[in-house]
């Protein structure tokens, strides 16, 4: 057993003996691209999304040098026709490159990469003859003797392009490493497999990836592992019975990603954290993430600030993530951040609309830290004063809800025109921010004979009335009132409760303050 190659299972069998959701089906579809033109596959996803329990579980399952049938024998890929025939068959190189980025500084690291592996290949292989001054010679000897062909597994690949960002040098040389291993015609010879799992992409040269073999799979384009880059809603339910935990706080919590075509996948490190912690909360407030995020939204490229207000408020933004060169050092457009911050998941992003949102209250509170941190001092006070608002709504203080509206508008100029219901729609619902800790906040919401404007339905085991919200622009908050009576909205607000306050309010053009109005349905 060596440190990089053929280090055994017990990486895996530590997770094993933690609570573990099994997805063990990714073997599977690594199986069956095994000795095909689809054998470079590269997994991109972000942080505490499992890319290091899924490489130790491939690191388990392919290596020969140990028995791992107990450990998989529970799973569902033991029931697959291709487990027992690659189960431990192959030497395995595992490659975990935050154990080097720690150590090393500079261009060098390449060099210190290379001959760590080099050395333990050898030690492990001390009857095969071959040139020892390159690891790519050094692996083609020992195949050519042997008849074996490696699977090599690299965690974390991108942490040198991400660390090492500002020396385009080691960046540079790394990526030529890179290609010098897996795109020269001896990769397909030495290779059974390789499987590289990471935060960003292969980083592109113009519009091409530096490994155009590689199959890449990603946030953006997940492909046929989308089940296996989260939670499903399913498998968070299981969890949540098994625990006796509260699945709806999860699923405000944790939800929102949509991966591909699987709709609803949950964030699993933060479930995991949740159910172990016994109640939900923010587990990315103590990495300080949110001043990276900072970084890139106060860059404010075309009105990219306007568009984070926008997304707080609900509401989804359009991103082409095509033309990003995924390098996080290279941001030249809004396009490039939004697909950063999806590669990072603080973005879900939806492929058949080619947009993106905020999935979901643990993402949105490190969002609003982001803004703070970015001084952007008037939304987050906006977002500061939402309590007060909500309070003002349920004791049915008219003024100052009105008042409250105002200021909200006030100070959102930068991204409202004053001159529509949509706009003012926007305000209220940074306005009642807070208000989604415990409601579920619904913009125009089928009801009745029509739509309407802001629905908040209060959270299971939340005792507090619903609130209807009807907007109107020059005509009267008496008038809005009137609308949701006249087109019976409570009707559909009533199958979740029978506490509602009506809410109507109206803005004046001329005078540029609002009016309010509120009664009980």
């Amino acid at each position: 057993m060596g440190n990089y190659i053929n280090i055994g299972n017990a990486g895996f069998r530590r997770v094993r003996n933690s609570e573990y959701v099994d997805k063990s089906g990714l073997i599977a579809v690594v199986n069956n691209t095994l000795f095909t033109e689809r054998s470079f596959s590269c997994v991109s996803r972000s942080r505490r999304f499992g890319k290091s329990v899924a490489a130790k579980m491939l690191c388990a399952y392919y290596d020969q040098s140990c028995d791992s049938c107990g450990l998989f024998a529970d799973l569902k890929i033991a029931q697959d026709p291709s487990f027992e025939k690659h189960l431990n068959k192959y030497p395995v190189i595992y490659l975990d490159m935050t154990s080097f980025t720690t150590r090393f500084h500079d261009e060098q690291i390449v060099d210190s990469v290379e001959c760590e592996l080099r050395k333990d290949i050898q030690r492990a292989y001390l009857d095969v003859h071959a040139d020892d001054s390159d690891l790519m010679k050094l692996l083609l000897a020992i195949s050519e003797q042997t008849g074996q062909q490696f699977v090599f597994i690299i965690d974390e690949w991108d942490a040198i392009c991400r660390e090492l960002a500002s020396d385009t040098q080691a960046v540079d040389r790394y990526v030529n490493w890179l290609r010098r291993m897996f795109k020269s015609i001896d990769g397909a010879r030495v290779f059974a497999a390789v499987y590289m799992t990471g935060i960003l992409p292969i980083k592109k040269y113009k519009t091409e990836s530096a490994l155009n073999n590689f199959i890449e799979y990603s946030m953006v384009v997940p492909r046929k592992m989308e089940r296996y880059f989260g939670f499903t809603k399913e498998e968070v339910m299981a969890l949540a019975e098994e625990h006796a935990a509260d699945f709806a706080e999860l699923e405000k919590w944790y939800d929102g990603y949509q991966i591909g075509d699987e709709m609803s996948m949950f964030n699993p490190n933060s479930v995991m954290q949740a159910l172990d912690n016994g109640h939900c909360t923010s587990f990315w407030a103590a990495t300080g993430a949110y001043d990276a995020v900072a970084n890139y939204i106060q860059m404010n490229y075309e009105g990219m600030k306007d568009d984070v207000i926008r997304m707080l408020a609900g509401e989804r933004c359009h991103v082409e993530p095509a033309g990003f060169q995924n390098d996080m050092s290279v941001i030249k457009s809004k396009n490039d951040v939004l697909t950063v911050l999806i590669h990072l998941g603080y973005l879900s992003f939806d492929w058949r609309e080619s947009e993106c949102y905020i999935p979901n209250r643990e993402v949105a509170d490190e969002m609003v830290n982001a803004v703070k941190a970015s001084h952007w001092n008037r939304v987050a006070d906006a977002i500061e004063k939402s309590k007060q608002l909500l309070q003002a709504v349920l004791q049915g203080d008219e003024e100052a809800v009105a008042r409250g509206v105002d200021a909200a508008h006030d100070e959102q100029t930068s991204i409202l025109s004053y001159n529509d219901e949509n706009s003012l729609a926007c305000v209220l619902n940074i306005a009642f921010y807070y208000a989604r800790n415990n409601y579920v906040v619904h913009r125009e919401l089928a009801t009745g004979k029509g739509f309407a404007d802001l629905v908040l339905i209060p959270r299971k085991n939340v005792d507090s009335p619903a609130i209807l919200l009807e907007l109107k622009y020059i005509h009267s908050a008496d008038g809005a009132i009137e609308q949701i009576r006249r087109k019976d909205y409570p009707a559909k607000v009533k199958d979740h409760t029978n506490r509602l306050l009506l809410v109507g309010v109206s803005y004046d053009r001329d005078t540029k303050r609002h009016t309010c109005r509120i009664t009980r349905a």
